[in-house]
């Protein structure tokens, strides 16, 4: 990776006394020193106590969803090293007692966790146009890892992070899609789905809200503790603002896609889970997106302004299966899934599963804990994360996979492409290609900046 001057903006004085780099030098020196033996699991248990036992852990990416992942690690795994382009970040976690402990080593450079060979677990946290390059070169060092969604920024990451996969099958690699855990709602509306309790499917509503509305906002200068030029990586090199950066990266889809892969990513994953959709050739064959609407106006689907959120904040995708299921991706109405069925309808989100066949129990004696099992590939239901390090210590695919997952990201960037250009497009989920628009198959994949390119294995 190169590391280009920062042009986009100046900085301003560090007003905490310490400078960046002697912090970085101290912390690094002092978590090698703290590093002890490399990790060997001695039983098939997914956290024991004793620290011989523990995995080794390099949380890559620990801002606000960073710190909460870490301390979930923490609970598993003795977090050794730390990294963020944001100093401020990087010091809280350090200090964090439950993260770095004040122990862990401090890196501005995730190439510095992947090269440390005592380091058995990356989680990475960092904007979605980072995902995948760590991700891939992660694997290529030999660790495990545990990714945030949305996992992928383009149609063509997809290939390359499941081909990265296929290519390290010694190395569990896991999602963040929590839901997929959630046995008294999501679990169970999934079983419901798949057992035919509600007949044949025929409507699926997936509420996502839409994208928040904001702008024009100022350049300003990059804060003295951020390293812009890195945050940026593949995306173009462009003036600071302080609402691209950081949560409200999101909203731009330059580092993202908006509420499509933001909410989409976990709710389209539990409808197309449940479906059956979610395997390797699977997916939708046409798109509708002429009922979307932007906050700034788009030209050949690029925005126009450079200082606005750009992504869609108003639409209702129609995604059209070959089975003849529509799945309605809409900003409108309840955030949830909704499954209509030819004999009963059901709505679940993170709060509530609703409908008739709850109330009356449709599926009495038909999800038992043998169908939780099932649903979680064989393992016991248990916590997220504890999933992830089971299948590091017993093999075996994860309940949240890179393999389904794609396959649900495919179906939130096809919804984005239709959004951005108004229109219907066609796709061919076995050939992987959006068919008759070379406009829209050219957003199928982004030319890097350079020095930032993605590994292909």
């Amino acid at each position: 990776m190169s590391h280009s001057p920062r042009t986009a903006a100046g900085h301003s004085a560090n007003p905490s006394g310490q400078d960046r780099r002697s912090f970085l030098q101290t912390s690094s020196v002092a978590g090698l020193a703290a590093a002890a033996i490399p990790f060997a699991w001695t039983r098939p248990a997914f956290a024991n106590k004793s620290h011989n036992d523990r995995p080794r852990v390099g949380c890559i990416g620990v801002g606000s969803m960073g710190t909460g992942d870490a301390r979930g690690h923490n609970h598993f795994g003795d977090i050794v090293a730390v990294c963020d382009v944001d100093w401020q970040h990087m010091r809280r976690a350090h200090h964090d007692e439950n993260i770095g402990k004040g122990k862990s080593a401090i890196y501005d450079d995730y190439r510095r966790v992947l090269d440390r060979n005592d380091i058995d677990v990356v989680s990475i946290v960092t904007p979605d146009h980072w995902h995948v390059k760590i991700a891939v070169e992660a694997l290529q060092a030999g660790k495990h890892v545990f990714c945030q969604k949305p996992l992928t920024l383009t149609l063509e990451e997809n290939g390359l992070i499941r081909n990265a996969c296929r290519a390290c099958p010694d190395q569990v690699f896991f999602i963040g899609t929590q839901q997929r855990s959630n046995r008294d709602l999501f679990l169970r509306a999934v079983n419901m789905v798949q057992k035919g309790l509600l007949g044949d499917i025929r409507k699926i509503t997936v509420g996502i809200n839409g994208s928040p509305t904001g702008g024009p906002f100022d350049v300003a200068d990059v804060p003295w503790q951020l390293d812009w030029e890195k945050w940026l990586g593949q995306a173009p090199l462009v003036d600071y603002r302080e609402k691209r950066c950081h949560y409200q990266f999101r909203w731009w889809y330059e580092y993202s896609g908006g509420k499509f892969t933001d909410w989409g990513a976990h709710h389209v994953d539990i409808a197309t889970w449940a479906i059956g959709q979610d395997d390797e050739g699977q997916g939708p064959v046409e798109i509708d997106g002429t009922d979307a609407q932007h906050p700034v106006e788009f030209k050949d689907g690029y925005p126009v302004v450079d200082d606005c959120y750009n992504s869609s904040h108003d639409f209702n995708i129609i995604c059209r299966f070959e089975n003849g299921i529509e799945m309605h991706v809409t900003s409108r109405g309840d955030n949830g899934v909704k499954f209509e069925g030819t004999k009963g309808r059901i709505f679940v989100n993170r709060e509530r599963l609703t409908g008739l066949p709850i109330e009356e129990n449709w599926d009495e004696g038909q999800y038992t804990d043998e169908d939780v099992v099932a649903l979680y590939k064989g393992k016991p239901h248990e916590g997220h994360k504890a999933n992830f390090y089971r299948c590091i210590a017993e093999g075996g695919l994860p309940v949240s996979d890179v393999y389904s997952h794609v396959q649900a990201m495919s179906t939130c960037h096809l919804a984005a492409i239709a959004a951005r250009l108004n229109r219907v497009i066609r796709w061919d989920p076995v050939k992987e290609q959006i068919t008759g628009d070379e406009q829209a198959a050219a957003m199928a994949s982004r030319t890097p900046r350079e020095g930032y390119e993605i590994p292909q294995i």
